[in-house]
């Protein structure tokens, strides 16, 4: 190849021939070569600098569409277990109602012109009768089974909280009997006793049974001595599950083991 004054020649020729071929490249022309290879150079550095990471963010879409859809699907479950959630508690408080509600009367006393039979209480097989027919002292033990006294009375005025009556640990459903014959009073649940059976006994006494699981008796009706008035549970501020008995005498407090001694 030599160079000349108006352009470049090239000289082709192979091996083992005689002839040969000549190439004659104007100056302008490599120029133009020159000045096509540097704008082709910088189109491919262009394209590499913004075309290639486009490709690399459309090659991550599918795998993006995937965890989108995989989200959606996670909510919509989530969606479905919160209704099912929500669905259950609904379900939990209208049982609860309905297992610690008050007893109300039978509707067929108000309609019904028929006289209806008195209720009949059934109770195990040997077990005594109640003790008592008509209103009677709180003397009796309330539970079948004398228990585990767990808290005694604690009087006020002391380094330690005042407790005005027993806790007897028993399993939950434990049955709970009126201690003496007797009115009642009140029955509901409260923060502290959870649901709760209040009697009126002659002579100014009551008689309190707190923390049950069921009520079994309405405010109003009149209880002998012996009879189920609920069962025990774990109901209010409890930590376990007991009976809470309470004897009171003219609106104070009296240690049951003082005038219970049946089961104490």
């Amino acid at each position: 190849m030599r160079g000349g004054s108006r352009g470049v020649i090239i000289v082709i020729q192979r091996d083992g021939t005689t002839h040969s071929r000549t190439l004659r490249i104007p100056r302008w022309g490599l120029r133009v070569g020159a000045l096509a290879g540097t704008v082709l150079l910088v189109g491919l550095g262009l394209i590499g600098v913004f075309y290639l990471p486009i490709v690399g963010a459309a090659a991550r879409v599918p795998g993006l569409e995937r965890q989108v859809a995989r989200l959606q699907a996670d909510n919509a479950r989530v969606r479905e277990l919160s209704a099912a959630l929500e669905s259950v508690e609904q379900r939990y408080a209208q049982v609860r109602q309905m297992i610690g509600a008050d007893i109300v009367r039978d509707p067929l006393a108000f309609t019904s012109p028929l006289p209806l039979a008195p209720s009949v209480f059934a109770r195990v097989p040997g077990a005594l009768p109640p003790l008592d027919v008509g209103p009677s002292a709180p003397r009796g033990w309330p539970l079948d089974e004398p228990g585990y006294v767990t808290r005694g009375q604690i009087g006020t005025g002391g380094r330690d909280e005042a407790h005005p009556g027993l806790d007897i640990a028993v399993t939950t459903g434990t049955i709970v009997r009126a201690s003496g014959g007797a009115t009642v009073n009140q029955v509901g649940e409260d923060p502290e006793y959870g649901l709760f059976v209040l009697l009126d006994h002659p002579d100014g006494y009551q008689s309190m049974y707190g923390h049950l699981s069921r009520i079994l008796v309405g405010a109003g009706s009149t209880v002998s001595r012996g009879e189920a008035i609920g069962l025990s549970g774990n109901s209010g501020r409890s930590t376990a599950p007991h009976l809470h008995f309470e004897i009171r005498q003219e609106g104070s407090a009296l240690d049951p083991r003082t005038m219970v001694k049946q089961g104490a």
